[in-house]
């Protein structure tokens, strides 16, 4: 075995693969086309041969029908050569350089009363190289004549010789330099493409802003930079949105840990005076808030991940669900409306729940006396879910910004037990997942305590079939 193992050749780059396959395509090109080059010139010189050949050869026919041979055939040049033979293959007539005993056609190649274009060894007429004989029947019907006249292809061959080589030689030349303004152009045009893997290299390792360079020309690669940037962007405003999810999720997750801690520590430290009952249960009470805090975080965070996908759509009746939910609390304080005639929507029946306990749950914490659920609709295209309670309500100003994740306001309805400000931005969530939209407004506008009122739009959908 050799001591020395060849690696694998290393791959061509974009720039070298693209100058091979356009100089293999000049060189496929060049080839076809000085193919077909040759061959026309081929054809248009022995054309041009037999032309000649065939008026000189009818000349002497005309000449043979009126008996007017003359002794030797003229012909101008010297560059033909002539012969006139009967039925019997002897010669009648032939130009001065011809042979006067021999036919330059054996009886086996000649066929009288037939044109004939043939190509012979010039040896037998005494001319270089190949040569071109016509023949053309003459004379009579009594006295049949064939006139043979041959002319020499060395200066036919002579010129596609000189073509050739002229090819041979020019095309590698004319390929070569192609192939090196190729190389200036194809790096030129590549150029913004090293750029943006320049910007990116940058980005990778954090020593630039993360912007991609823009090619000023308004082409393929213009677009790719403008696209990439867009990607950016996102992808910039995602960590940044990842970032504060993270910040507030661990704000949050230290509240109930130190609290617990704290609360061990000082049993810890009170010894045999530490009130164990209590102490297990506010233990038990810190622990169910840090998970409900950790399946709301679980929830959003599939939420994020199943964003590009559609929310499973099935028919869900409205009343149904509200009184599963209503069943849940006691009454008062949440009383339930029930609707007159059955509401049809769109939505997966879990999300839907969801929503409705996060309302619901929201509203409890607020109220002073009453929580109210209701179903109105059809609304157009949509039936409207309403829950309310007669809390101090929310200030308009602060209606959107209470969807956002982690949000509490600093008046009474954000001093609750145990709440991360994540029930309503879930809400928002699945709502949209389902279609439709949510929005808060007073419950009773005017009045010194308005209450609040959050109003669910889902897509209405018509009784399903039975069956």
């Amino acid at each position: 075995m050799s001591r020395w193992v060849r690696g694998p050749l290393p791959r061509l780059g974009l720039r070298a693969r693209l100058l091979a396959l356009g100089v293999v395509g000049l060189v496929v090109g060049f080839a076809f086309g000085g193919a077909l080059l040759l061959g026309a010139l081929g054809w248009t010189l022995q054309r041009s041969v037999d032309e000649e050949a065939l008026r000189t050869a009818d000349a002497v026919a005309l000449l043979t029908a009126e008996d007017a041979l003359p002794d030797p055939l003229p012909v101008a040049g010297g560059q033909l050569r002539v012969q006139v033979v009967d039925a019997q293959g002897r010669i009648r007539a032939a130009s001065i350089d011809a042979d006067r005993l021999v036919p330059m056609l054996g009886p086996d190649e000649l066929r009288p009363g037939q044109r004939q274009r043939l190509v012979v060894d010039g040896r037998r007429v005494g001319m270089p190289g190949p040569v071109r004989v016509v023949t053309v029947p003459a004379g009579t019907a009594q006295e049949p004549r064939t006139v043979l006249v041959a002319k020499s292809l060395t200066d036919v061959r002579h010129s596609l010789q000189v073509v050739r080589n002229l090819l041979l030689v020019g095309f590698p030349l004319l390929v070569a330099g192609l192939g090196v303004v190729a190389w200036r152009v194809v790096g030129a045009t590549l150029r913004p493409v090293e750029q943006l893997r320049s910007g990116a290299a940058e980005i990778t390792g954090r020593a630039g802003a993360e912007r991609l360079p823009v090619p000023a020309g308004q082409d393929e690669i213009h677009r790719l930079a403008v696209t990439l940037n867009d990607m950016l962007d996102r992808l910039a405003a995602s960590r940044d949105r990842q970032r504060a999810f993270v910040a507030d999720a661990a704000h949050e997750l230290r509240s109930p840990l130190t609290n617990m801690r704290t609360e061990l520590e000082v049993a810890r430290r009170l010894g045999d005076d530490t009130d164990w009952p209590a102490v297990a249960d506010d233990l038990l009470a810190d622990t169910e808030r840090l998970s409900r805090l950790v399946d709301d975080l679980l929830l959003l965070a599939r939420l994020d991940e199943l964003d590009a996908r559609p929310s499973p759509i099935g028919p869900v009746e409205l009343g149904e669900l509200l009184r599963g939910v209503a069943a849940r609390y006691p009454s008062p304080p949440v009383r339930l409306t029930p609707p007159d005639a059955p509401r049809w929507v769109e939505g997966d029946a879990g999300e839907l729940r969801r929503v409705l306990v996060n309302l619901v749950d929201n509203a409890l914490r607020h109220a002073s006396c009453a929580v109210e659920l209701a179903v109105s609709g059809p609304d157009g295209a949509y039936h409207l879910i309403m829950v309310t309670d007669d809390g101090p309500g929310i200030p308009a100003a602060d209606r959107e910004r209470v969807f956002a994740r982690f949000t509490r306001l600093d008046d009474a309805r954000a001093r609750d037990a145990g709440g991360a400000g994540l029930g309503l931005a879930i809400v928002r969530e699945l709502v949209r997942r389902a279609g439709g939209t949510v929005e808060l407004a007073d419950a009773t506008p005017g009045a010194a305590a308005p209450g609040l009122r959050a109003t669910v739009r889902l897509p209405a959908l018509a009784e399903p079939d039975p069956e």
